[in-house]
This record gives structure tokens, C-alpha cells and sequence, in this order.
């Protein structure tokens, strides 16, 4: 056995434990990444793309990596402290299928949920309760209950099951809209492969009478969705939209019916978007990074013909932010593509963005609408 190098990876492990980048016992050293911040005010990594931005950046915060050792990070929910204090941050993790805890007053990073049923999409309610979708082998959104208790709230609509719940927010009326595209059930990397029951892939509200509408039959693949800040809008994401992924925005009638569609965002520059978040005055911070699309002609490389990805995957990856109308306002590069995110903090402020493997954090002068 070469001790040198057990002692350095036990020694390494030791560190990244109490840096609180690994949980005890989990198996996530592999996935773990490296990030070293700016050292520069203001951050470069916060691009402003139009002058409008700049009453949201803060000058002298950066981004930070407070968590690392996910295989692909997805679904962050906050949870405040008492007395406005600091609180907790829920993310999923979901080919590790578990949900991870990060602590703000300790740092610390350790396993909420094991065998979490490969969960998606995380959110509070208004009583403080956790929502989540469970995107496979369950396919269902449930809650928790303030005693731990997990209780069902949708698996099925007329008699089939669900596709694989994805994202999810609740209204301030409580009723609770999820989108359910097959990503879940599509192969054995984030659950495992399942022969689709429904024919559409919806965007569903359950009502506080616990009955399940369906809002949205004819998106392909939904993804993530939020709401105005006075909710008369739902924006959702078509991950499959055509030829680009997009945002598209609803108006949402008083009995929760939504009508007039139209396109917002446009993801044009090979992005992919996934889960985002609306602030007060209304701007979308969208989670970004490159959608996979390879090149129609391969390159030479070394004697072979590889096809690469169309665009620039590395000049993509973080949060783009675009206000109400869609303009792009800025670009917050991280290292990693960043699937969704959440507003967090004692204050709200803190900028919360789950990305591949790590969970990275940021100040801003905005704050989430819900």
C-alpha cells in the first residue's frame, strides 16, 4: 500500500471536512472541485450587460464556492433562521440521490436526506414546510411535515402516473405548480428508465383542495417555473423548445387559468436554461450553461474528426439575468453550469446557485420575489 498517498487523501479529507465541503461518510471526494475567488473588488466574474445592473451589484462582494462534492446539484431552497438570523440551505444532489443541508451560521455541508427518492425541485411553503419533486422511481411531489413526516400531494393525474415532477413553486394563495417533463425516467443516471404514462409533458397546479389541474399541456419538456412578483404572470421554461430553449410568459387568470403565451427569452447562444428565480422588480435570474448541441461538421484533432460543442460551453456557464421584458442585463460567470438557484440570507439578499458540483453564493442588492 503506498501510505504517502493514503496519508494525503486522509489528510485532504480531513481539511475538506472542516472547511465543510464534504459530508461525513459520503463518497463525494471524486466530484469535489477546486475554486479559488477573486481577490479584486468589484467581482469581474459579475458582467454587466446593461447599465441598468448596476444598482444591483454590490462592489465589494464576490462569488463564493460554499459547498462542493455534488455529481450534479439542482432544486436549492432556503429556510431562514430564527429571529431573522442565519439559516439552511436544502439542494439536491441528485445522482448521489440524497439532499444536502448547508448551514449559514456553521458552514457546515452535510446529508439532509438519504434514499431521497432522486429529488428535483425544492421549495418552502408558507408555512415553512419543505415541497419537493420527486422526479423518479416515485415520480410523485410531496411535503414534509413539521415532524418529519413525508405526505403525498400529487403521483398520478386521471388514473396514470406522473411523468418525473421537476420544478416546483407555491403561490400565496398556496396552491402548488410544478412542471413534469420525463427527464427522471429517461435513462439510470438520475433514477431509473421508465416507459412514460401520460401523453404530454404538463405544468400542474394542485389546489388547497389537494386537486390536480392540469394548466399546460403543450410545452415539451417544461422545466423550470416561477411567477411574477404580483404572480400575474408564470413563466415556464420549454426545455425542448424549438430551435432554441425558451422562456415563455402567461397571464394567470383569478380562477388560476393562464392565457395569452408569449415568448420571452430566447436562449439563442447555445444556453441552456433551466431552473431561475424573479426578483422584486421583476428581473428573471436564470441558471445557464451550454445546451450539449454539437457542431453540424467535425474538427480535426490530433489525426481524428471530433465533433465539438457548438459555441463557447466555458464562456456560458453561470447566471444570466434579463429584466421583465427580456433584455439581458448581466452575465455571473461561474466554473461550473449552473442549473438553478434561489434567493437566501438573513436579509434575503444572498444569491444562492446550484452548479454541477458545488453550491456557490453571492451578495446582491435584489431580492427574491417569494
Amino acid at each position: 500500500m503506498n501510505t504517502s498517498h493514503y496519508n494525503n487523501r486522509r489528510h485532504f479529507l480531513k481539511a475538506a471536512s472542516a472547511a465543510g465541503l464534504v459530508a461525513a461518510g459520503a463518497p463525494a471526494l471524486a466530484q469535489s472541485f477546486a475554486f479559488v475567488p477573486n481577490q479584486r473588488y468589484p467581482d469581474p466574474s459579475v458582467q454587466i450587460l446593461d447599465p441598468s445592473f448596476a444598482r444591483y451589484r454590490i462592489y465589494s462582494s464576490t462569488v463564493e464556492q460554499v459547498a462542493t462534492g455534488m455529481r450534479w446539484a439542482e432544486g436549492p431552497a432556503y429556510f431562514p433562521g430564527a429571529d431573522g438570523g442565519p439559516g439552511h440551505l436544502l439542494v439536491s444532489d441528485i445522482p448521489n440521490n440524497r439532499i444536502m443541508r448547508f448551514d449559514e451560521k456553521t458552514g457546515s455541508f452535510t446529508v439532509f436526506r438519504e434514499k431521497a427518492n432522486w429529488a428535483n425541485g425544492n421549495v418552502r411553503d408558507r408555512q415553512g414546510r419543505l415541497v419537493t419533486c420527486e422526479h423518479s422511481v416515485t415520480r410523485r411531489v410531496t411535503r414534509t411535515e413539521a415532524n418529519g413526516r413525508v405526505t403525498v400531494l400529487a403521483d398520478s393525474f386521471e388514473g396514470k402516473r406522473l411523468n418525473a415532477p421537476n420544478d416546483v413553486v407555491v403561490r400565496s394563495d398556496d396552491t402548488i405548480w410544478f412542471t413534469d417533463p420525463l427527464f427522471g425516467i429517461n435513462g439510470e443516471w438520475e433514477g431509473s428508465r421508465a416507459k412514460p404514462e401520460q401523453a404530454t409533458t404538463n405544468v400542474y397546479r394542485i389546489g388547497t383542495d389537494g386537486k390536480l389541474t392540469a394548466i399546460i399541456t403543450d410545452l415539451v419538456n417544461p422545466n423550470g417555473l416561477a411567477f411574477s412578483p404580483d404572480e400575474k404572470k408564470l413563466y415556464v421554461v420549454e426545455w425542448k423548445g424549438t430551435p432554441n430553449r425558451s422562456i415563455w410568459a402567461y397571464d394567470v387568470g383569478a380562477d388560476g387559468s393562464v392565457s395569452n403565451k408569449t415568448k420571452l427569452i430566447d436562449a439563442a447562444d447555445f444556453g441552456a436554461l433551466d431552473g431561475f428565480k424573479v426578483d422584486r422588480d421583476g428581473n428573471l435570474w436564470c441558471g445557464w450553461g451550454s445546451n450539449g448541441a454539437l457542431n453540424a461538421e467535425p474538427v480535426d484533432m490530433g489525426g481524428r474528426k471530433v465533433y465539438q460543442l457548438r459555441g463557447k460551453p466555458e464562456e456560458l456557464d453561470g447566471v444570466m439575468v434579463f429584466s421583465p421584458a427580456g433584455k439581458p442585463l448581466a452575465h455571473i460567470r461561474l466554473p461550473e453550469r449552473c442549473a438553478n438557484l434561489c434567493f437566501g440570507g438573513p436579509k434575503g439578499n444572498r444569491l444562492y446557485m446550484a452548479s454541477s458540483h458545488s453550491l456557490y453564493a453571492l451578495y446582491v442588492e435584489a431580492h427574491g420575489a417569494v
